[in-house]
């Protein structure tokens, strides 16, 4: 039996429902797309990050001088629009140019015993970085904040994701004479505790309320650990590294590669920067891996249907990606060769975009997919191939680091790097100090309209504390 028609009263509330829509999420701790009218979870929007947050498109002819100052050409991620928002590029340029120091900075919070194949974008990205410039490259291990933001973690849980995940990361191939890794737990102190307290003492809690969203029930480590992470991003945390004149050292910039759900860490620290007479870190933002489920979403380390990890069996991954990955195709095989499918969609042509470098072949492959000549099945089956392929070449590389090998890459050891061997006369650049109007403002619109309220709020609250003092002051006379 059919269902009856709806009244125009039913009628009218579901427009009324149709018309909620929740808008897309993207912190340091959530990713969700924007739900549209019919209840689909939207791929996220990257132009509207671009504008919320203030950064900036990475572009052709960025790409363009990428190539001419450190003659190679742009990795795939660039090319491809996966790496695609910036913040100062151009100023890390100018200084590799000119044969000026920065470092890589980039870093990973350890929340399982494994990590799966979103989490070596942004590391396989800087490890490229690593060659090409030269530089050394600092990574954070921030256990401190993966218990801190877990109601379920215990700091030995989290102790033992670190020592594990190390294994991973240093299994991406990055050079241990350039390299130095640490965790949170375990090296604060010294200088770079000091570098957590100046970010600290600079940051008021109506920024870190405004930026992160934090409130009342929000335990104060979680507020205060922006500051932690911001404190990597300044070379005076590293004498080891850098050498002990902090004048020369404070001038030293460096380059984070990272997921752009990360970057509200950085407007903090680099609004912080400039006050504290520091060089502001530059960023290169890279957009997420969908999940399996399709976009509008990222892998989780926590939830295993969502993602394909880096200990996947060559089994494990094929069952993953034919039962769970998100399909742009039609519903039948008539269907998918008379209309096509949409890459676009297609999770398994997304993971191809990322992890697929021969260029021609994945337009060959796009084509074919979006035409009909390709169906699902297939488009899933090169998939698959090609992520065993990537993930059985990382584990073998696994296999052989030995504990050694991670406590050499933790050591505080003099860093080797040459930079730029043949760079271009320097030209003399002045300062941004303190006060002055060409200092940045980082803060985006939205969090300034929030700290102005809650500014106000306070000092609603404080006028009236006072008129009630004062009162119990004059009946007390």
């Amino acid at each position: 039996m059919a269902d009856p028609a709806p009244t125009s009263t039913a009628t009218l509330a579901e427009d009324a429902t149709l018309e909620i829509r929740s808008k897309q999420s993207v912190d340091p701790w959530n990713v969700t797309g924007e739900t549209g009218a019919d209840g689909v979870v939207k791929a996220i929007n990257y132009n509207a990050l671009i504008e919320d947050f203030g950064t900036k498109k990475i572009l052709e002819e960025d790409l363009v001088r990428f190539e001419k100052v450190t003659g190679h050409r742009p990795h795939r991620f660039m090319r491809r629009g996966i790496v695609f928002s910036h913040r100062d590029l151009n100023s890390i340029l100018d200084r590799h140019e000119k044969g000026e120091p920065f470092f890589l900075y980039t870093g990973r919070g350890p929340s399982s015993d494994s990590m799966h194949i979103g989490h070596t974008v942004p590391f396989e990205f800087t490890k490229w970085l690593q060659d090409v410039f030269d530089v050394p490259l600092i990574i954070m291990l921030t256990d401190d904040e993966k218990y801190l933001f877990s109601e379920s973690r215990e700091i030995e849980d989290v102790q033992k994701y670190t020592h594990e995940n190390t294994k991973d990361i240093v299994s991406v191939g990055f050079d241990p004479k350039k390299t130095f890794i640490f965790s949170d737990y375990e090296f604060m102190g010294g200088e770079f505790y000091k570098n957590v307290t100046r970010i600290q003492k600079k940051t008021t809690l109506s920024v870190a309320k405004a930026i992160f969203g934090f409130d009342n029930e929000s335990n104060i480590g979680k507020i205060s650990f922006g500051a932690i992470q911001g404190a990597t991003a300044f070379a005076t945390s590293f004498p080891h590294i850098f050498g002990t004149d902090k004048a020369a050292v404070a001038k030293i910039p460096c380059l984070i590669p990272c997921a752009i759900d990360q970057d509200p860490y950085f407007r903090m620290t680099r609004d912080v920067a400039h006050r504290l007479h520091f060089a502001k870190p530059a960023l290169i933002h890279a957009r997420f891996l969908d999940a399996l489920q399709g976009p509008g979403s990222k892998m989780s380390a926590s939830v295993d249907t969502s993602a394909i990890f880096m200990k996947d069996e060559p089994n494990q991954i094929k069952n993953k990606i034919n039962r769970y990955a998100f399909s742009g195709g039609q519903v039948t095989e008539q269907d998918q060769r008379e209309k096509g499918g949409d890459p676009d969609v297609d999770v398994s042509f997304q993971y191809l975009t990322f992890f697929l470098e021969d260029d021609e072949e994945l337009e060959k492959i796009r084509v074919a997919y979006r035409t009909g000549k390709m169906l699902t099945g297939e488009l899933k089956a090169i998939c698959i191939k090609e992520l065993q392929v990537y993930v059985k070449a990382f584990q073998e590389r696994r296999a052989a680091v030995t504990d050694e090998i991670v406590h050499d890459f933790f050591s505080e050891k003099k860093l080797l790097f040459r930079g730029n061997p043949n760079p271009i006369a320097s030209a003399k650049t002045e300062d941004v100090t303190e006060g002055s109007s060409d200092a940045p403002k980082e803060l985006t619109k939205n969090q300034l309209k929030k700290i102005a309220k809650e500014k106000a709020i306070e000092e609603k609250r404080l006028a009236k504390l006072k008129e009630k003092e004062e009162k119990a002051a004059a009946v007390a006379a």
